[in-house]
């Protein structure tokens, strides 16, 4: 069983900056891939940023130049800072990865979400 645990999420004034994390566990095998997207009320969910293991970095339009993705291969993590945040970055962001556990096909799995609120 493969868990992604989000931390990080909270309020910030606008020009803010905030950093997430997200941390993998249980019986992995490979992450083909992990990253970030989220959500706002209304909206449909959104690529934040992720990363391919071996591979590129992608970014959403919607933060570039704003956010950058880091990853802990070795802690199976993730960490998103994001700066200049303004209030059209509040939404759920919820942790996604590609991952091989066990003798099973890659599988995608998403954590449970936190919230960030950026009040103007």
């Amino acid at each position: 069983q493969v868990q992604l645990v989000e931390s990080g999420g909270g309020l910030v004034q606008s020009g803010g900056s905030l950093g997430l994390s997200c941390v993998a566990s249980g019986s992995i095998l490979i992450i083909y891939s992990i990253g970030w997207y989220r959500q706002a009320p209304g909206k449909q969910r959104e690529l934040v940023a992720t990363s391919f293991t071996g591979g590129d970095t992608y970014y959403g339009d919607s933060v570039k130049g704003r956010v950058t993705l880091s990853r802990d291969n070795a802690k199976n993590m993730a960490y998103l800072q994001m700066n200049s945040l303004t209030p059209e970055d509040t939404a759920v962001y919820y942790c996604n990865a590609l991952i091989k556990s066990g003798n099973s096909r890659p599988d995608t799995y998403w954590g449970q979400g936190t919230q960030v609120t950026v009040s103007s």
